[in-house]
């Protein structure tokens, strides 16, 4: 709320005692101004009319927000602008509505034209400072939809994503994925494309594999949606998806119907359930989900956790495998937990269903099936608000997968999921999965247990002959694990974890470290002493890996520099003692094309290895990759990731380096009197986006009503504005909109306004393309002004008076503050002004 001032807490008491006194009056008519100000003494009066007022605004009870205005004797209400909107729970659409609809000045009682959002009257009283406005709504419930409105008019739009992922070496064919998904919007029906191109490594496989996983159309209900066309059956639209074992599910040409969580905002955010992995050398890691590459990282030797954050949200299966030296040395299966919130307790189903015939396009998968038909459905039951019960049946390649699954959260602070599913002719999978966090620290708990039995397993022939297929398992195989973090204090910290593999590595592991912050040298920097025994695999002779390790890692030199070294000894690749140690370098650095590199040089029994990383962000393009030399064997391998998006809207058309995740976006072209200028675009449903002068992209959250804010990136701001300020949006998935800003230059002018007798005029506006303001009772007035544009324009209501135009050169100017002096504004210069504006300074 405003602070009031000495006159306005003088206004009040003095209304409040008057009213006491005054005779009541018939009828509901609110007073007019003059009879709320009558009795009050003239000196007060004059800081009543025409001059600028802190007051609150409400519509119907709840508050709009908090403003300056201007009243007249006419009983007329001018807007100067919103100064605050913190405590108000309107929509922005609906803010920008009465705040353009009071800046045009309005009179105050009853609406009779052009009346806003069913407008029927405006009072302002003076006892509480506060302007009300009623609306043929006032006594209606006000109930916040749980579902977002589509746009009256639906939306236009395309933006494609395009990703890049390459991984491989002199030792192994190259692996990668070139993935481009599309999402479009035409009215209020979205679109979907996807088309894969992929090459799994290998020295047996050089084929390059393209299908289409996508081509549909889809509509948005009020919790729920319908799609329709040529699409991959997945869960969508569960909060809890059930893992299935197996073949994933084909694409199909047929319709999807289910619950609506398509709407949900997906951010970035990592898996509950970290994946790890134990590398004895430095290498890599390539994720797999339904055999096709979607990320690749560096990793360092020892036990860490992979970046899951860029990997999409759901639950679901994918494969990991760890590459050293160019040999693939450890493949397995992991889970990806990444949940959507439950938003609705009141609506305990969630549910999908689909039917169709399976078919392939632009496919050369020899193993994806075409022909059959094929139908499935998912259900999660909100049994408790900590319980969540999934079951899902579906027909895969002619074959049933059935599966279950409980996620359970027994308190803030500790929660289970489990799921066991069955696919006939294959076999049977479960997976637990517990989270335990405490004051100090947590306790991770996983456990994936398959049972294999392919001998029921066939393949029939074009004359219906069904042949056995060669490769028959029959076993199991799993994978337990235990982790605790523990923090003892601020700076000192415990990780461990026990695991157990009966699979493609068998036996028991344990790894131990303990983390200190420290401070060395003048800088902060933390070291790390650790000790593990693993099983063992194909990078340690087939002998358990043994060893310890201790790093340091200080934050030496400039700004964003960071120094690290290690010191340890593991099992060799030929069963015996490695000693080996290593020195990294890396720095992050700002407004500069290279966001952050990383060099390391390591040494070890073979040699000395080295390897290289680094990520760069254009206006265009998101791009990581690393290279690496092996100490073993002197080969080079590498990863690339490339990602950028394509959107197109409102006739305009760019590259960005963002990704629209959140499901829509706009084009906006800066122009700007500043070279060099840095804008920051706020989205108030939650992102923020740096704009530069030129063709930029921001991403924006599909469905919800909201607006983009506008604002100078920092803490120096320049002597501008940005025209305009704010701009409101609404778009349906894949929509795109287009909008222009300008940053206009600007300097502060300090003058006062007098009749021909000298004589100062209060509450005029004066008015530039930059801003307006209003004179004061003494006639000073503060604004910006356009520093191109150096004129300004004397209006009374709707009345123009009179133009200046400012001469810049030779005024007095004190950085960037012009003090004009007294600008005399009179009849006899009107018509003069109108063309030629007249001269000041």
């Amino acid at each position: 709320m405003f602070p009031m001032t000495p006159i306005a807490t003088a206004l009040a008491l003095l209304v409040s005692t008057t009213a006491l006194a005054a005779p009541v009056t018939n009828g509901t008519t609110p007073r007019s101004l003059l009879a709320q100000a009558k009795g009050l003494p003239a000196d007060f009066e004059e800081h009543f009319f025409d001059v600028p007022l802190a007051v609150q605004v409400e519509r119907d009870g709840q508050l709009v927000g908090e403003a300056m205005i201007v009243l007249s004797r006419d009983d007329r209400l001018t807007l100067i602008e919103f100064t605050n909107y913190d405590a108000s729970n309107l929509t922005v659409a609906e803010r920008d509505t009465w705040s353009d609809y009071l800046k045009q000045g309005v009179s105050l009682g009853s609406c009779s034209s052009q009346c806003p959002n069913q407008l029927l009257a405006i009072h302002y009283n003076l006892e509480n400072s506060l302007v009300s406005l009623l609306t043929e709504n006032a006594e209606r419930d006000h109930q916040q939809s749980q579902y977002y409105e589509l746009p009256a008019n639906g939306s236009r739009g395309l933006i494609v994503r395009n990703q890049l992922n390459i991984n491989g070496g002199q030792e192994e064919t190259p692996s990668g994925r070139f993935g481009l998904e599309a999402s479009s919007s035409l009215g209020n029906w979205t679109q979907g494309l996807n088309l894969q191109l992929s090459r799994i490594g290998g020295p047996d496989n050089n084929t390059l594999y393209h299908a289409l996983h996508e081509a549909y159309t889809q509509r948005e209900l009020e919790g729920s949606f319908f799609r329709l066309g040529y699409f991959t059956p997945s869960s969508e639209g569960l909060s809890r998806q059930v893992r299935t074992f197996g073949a994933s599910p084909d694409t199909t040409l047929g319709f999807m119907y289910g619950s609506s969580d398509s709407l949900a905002v997906e951010l970035p955010k990592p898996s509950i359930y970290p994946i790890y992995v134990t590398a004895n050398r430095q290498g890599s890691v390539e994720v797999y989900r339904n055999g096709l590459l979607v990320n690749t990282q560096p990793v360092q030797a020892g036990l860490q956790s992979i970046d899951t954050r860029t990997l999409p949200g759901g639950i679901y299966e994918v494969q990991v495998r760890l590459i050293e030296d160019g040999q693939t040395t450890s493949t397995t299966s992991e889970l990806v937990y990444k949940p959507n919130n439950w938003r609705n307790h009141d609506q305990r189903w969630r549910y999908n269903v689909f039917a169709g015939r399976e078919a392939k396009l632009l496919s050369n998968w020899e193993d994806q099936s075409s022909g059959d038909m094929t139908g499935g459905a998912s259900l999660n039951y909100l049994l408790h608000p900590r319980v969540i019960l999934g079951l899902s049946g579906r027909q895969v390649k002619g074959n049933m997968q059935l599966g279950t699954s409980i996620d359970w959260t027994f308190a803030s602070n500790a929660s289970l999921y489990a799921n066991v599913s069955q696919t006939q002719n294959h076999g049977t999978g479960a997976d637990l999965n517990a989270l335990y966090s405490y004051g100090s620290g947590s306790l991770v708990f996983n456990h994936t247990r398959s049972w294999l039995d392919t001998r029921n397993t066939y393949d029939t022939l074009a004359d219906g002959t069904r042949l056995r297929k060669r490769q028959v398992y029959v076993g199991q195989t799993s994978n337990s694990s235990i982790s605790m973090n523990h923090r003892f204090s601020p700076k000192n910290s415990l990780s461990a974890r026990l695991s157990y593999a009966d699979g493609y590595t068998k036996g028991y592991g344990i790894d131990l470290g303990w983390a200190q912050s420290t401070h060395l040298f003048g800088s902060d920097g933390n070291w790390r002493l650790s000790v593990f025994d693993r099983p063992g695999s194909l990078s340690s002779g087939a002998k358990r890996n043994r060893g310890v390790d201790l790093s340091v890692s200080l934050a030496l030199g400039g700004p964003g520099e960071k120094w690290s070294a290690s010191l340890g000894s593991r099992t060799s690749r030929d069963g015996d003692r490695d000693n080996n140690a290593s020195l990294t370098y890396s720095k992050t650095l700002q407004n500069h094309l290279l966001q952050s590199v990383a060099a390391t040089v390591t040494a070890d029994t073979y040699g000395v290895g080295m390897s290289a990383r680094g990520n760069i962000q254009t206006s265009t393009l998101n791009a990581d990759g690393f290279v690496q030399r092996s100490s073993y064997n002197g080969k080079f391998t590498g990863g690339l990731n490339l990602d950028n998006t394509l959107a197109i809207g409102g006739g305009k058309s760019v590259m960005a380096s963002e990704y629209s995740g959140r499901g829509a976006g706009m084009i906006v072209d800066v122009q700007s009197d500043i070279e060099g200028i840095s804008l920051r675009a706020d989205d108030l449903s939650g992102s923020s986006t740096i704009l530069r002068p030129g063709r930029n992209f921001i991403p924006l959250t599909a469905y919800k009503n909201s607006s983009v804010s506008f604002d100078f990136e920092g803490t120096d701001v320049p002597a501008a504005t940005i025209q305009p300020a704010r701009s409101s949006y609404h778009l349906n998935k894949g929509g795109v909109d287009y909008r222009t800003i300008n940053v206009v230059q600007t300097v502060t002018v300090l003058g006062r306004l007098i009749d021909s007798q000298g004589r100062p005029l209060k509450g005029h506006h004066i008015i530039n393309h930059a801003s307006r303001g209003i004179t004061e009772v003494d006639g000073f007035f503060s604004m910006e002004m356009n520093a191109r544009t150096p004129t300004l324009e004397v209006r009374k209501g709707e009345q123009l008076l009179c133009q200046f135009r400012i001469d810049t050169k030779h005024t007095k100017r004190e950085q960037d503050v012009l003090q004009i002096g007294d600008l005399r504004c009179h009849p006899d210069t009107l018509a003069e002004s109108k063309n030629t504006p007249q001269t000041a300074g």
